[in-house]
């Protein structure tokens, strides 16, 4: 599962280093992550690490690098 997470978060943040700021849908659909339990699973790996900014509100967040 560790492994998985850092993969997750690999493409999350190849993703929105070329992209800019998406949100968890765009995220989805650019990284190819199959469920969206392990879209956050990779999330939240770059949010413990500090790498993340989160915009918008609960209902649509935009997610972006630091």
């Amino acid at each position: 599962m560790f492994e998985k997470a850092g993969e997750i978060a690999g493409a999350i943040w190849t993703a929105l280093n070329e992209n800019g700021a998406l949100s968890a849908k765009d995220l989805k659909k650019a990284t190819k992550v199959k469920t969206e339990k392990d879209l956050y699973l990779g999330l939240g790996w770059l949010l413990r690490e500090d790498k993340l900014n989160v915009a918008g509100d609960e209902k649509e967040p935009m997610f972006c690098l630091k």
